[in-house]
C-alpha cells in the first residue's frame, strides 16, 4: 500500500510535510521521533479523522483500522464493546483469553484499569481484518507481561491476515522488537526510513543518531 506526498499545517504552522511512502502488506512499520514530531497527526490522516491540506485522498485504497492513542470504553460489558466491531463471539473470546480480560467479559468497561481498557480497545479493533492497520501508542497503558502479550498478537496478525501495519510508538525498544521497517520523523518531516535493525543500529542521518543518542540507544 502506497500513502502520496501531503502536507499539513494548523494556521501558518506547518506539522507535516511527507513525500509518498509505502508500507508493505504483511509488514510492521513503525513511526518513530520526538513528542511533536507529527506521529499522531500523521496516523489521523491516514485514517481520516483529519484531512490533510491537499484535500484529496492519501491512501491508494483498501480498508483501515484505526485504534487511536486514548482508548475508550463504551458504557456496556468488555465483552459488548469487543463485539461492536464484530459479531464473532468466539474470536472475541479468544482474543480477551489471548490479552487475559476474558475473567472481565461481563464487568462493566467504565470500571476497567487504564491497561485493561488498552487490551479491550485492541482486541475491539482486532475483531476485524483491515489491509491498514493503524495503531497509535496501543500500549503505552500496559505492564510489560501485557505490552509483550499485545506485541506478539499484533505480529501474528499482520502475518496470518497479510495486512500492513503502521505503528506509532514512543518506545525505541518495542521498535526494535516487532518492526520490519521504520519511519523516523522530526518537525513534521521524514528524515530517515529503513529496515528497523539498519537504521537503529546505523543511523544514516545525524539528526536519527541524536535522537537515538538520547534515548540510550
Amino acid at each position: 500500500m502506497k500513502t502520496k506526498a501531503f502536507s499539513k499545517t494548523y494556521g501558518r504552522r506547518r506539522v507535516l510535510e511527507l513525500p509518498e511512502l509505502e508500507l508493505p502488506e504483511g509488514q510492521i512499520t513503525a513511526v518513530i521521533g520526538p513528542n511533536g514530531s507529527g506521529k499522531s497527526t500523521y496516523a489521523k490522516i491516514l485514517a481520516g479523522i483529519e484531512r490533510a491540506d491537499e484535500k484529496k485522498p492519501i491512501l491508494s485504497g483498501g480498508s483501515v483500522g484505526y485504534l487511536p492513542q486514548k482508548s475508550f470504553p463504551f458504557r456496556m460489558s468488555t465483552e459488548k464493546n469487543i463485539l461492536t466491531n464484530g459479531s464473532d463471539r468466539t474470536r472475541a473470546a479468544e482474543l480477551m483469553k489471548t490479552l487475559s480480560i476474558d475473567a472481565l467479559a461481563k464487568q462493566s468497561a467504565k470500571k476497567l484499569s487504564g491497561g485493561e481498557t488498552a487490551r479491550m480497545a485492541l482486541c475491539r479493533i482486532l475483531m476485524n481484518r483491515y489491509d491498514l492497520l493503524i495503531l497509535d501508542e496501543p500500549t503505552t497503558a500496559m505492564d510489560m507481561e501485557s505490552t509483550l502479550a499485545a506485541e506478539k498478537l499484533i505480529r501474528e496478525i499482520c502475518g496470518e491476515t497479510g495486512c500492513a501495519v503502521l505503528l506509532i510508538t514512543h518506545s525505541i525498544s518495542q521498535a526494535r522488537r516487532i518492526a520490519d521497517r521504520v519511519f523516523v520523523l522530526q518537525r513534521g518531516e521524514l528524515i530517515e526510513q529503513g529496515a528497523t535493525e539498519a537504521v537503529l543500529s546505523a543511523p544514516s542521518k545525524e539528526q536519527t543518531r541524536r535522537f537515538l543518542d538520547f534515548y540510550g540507544l
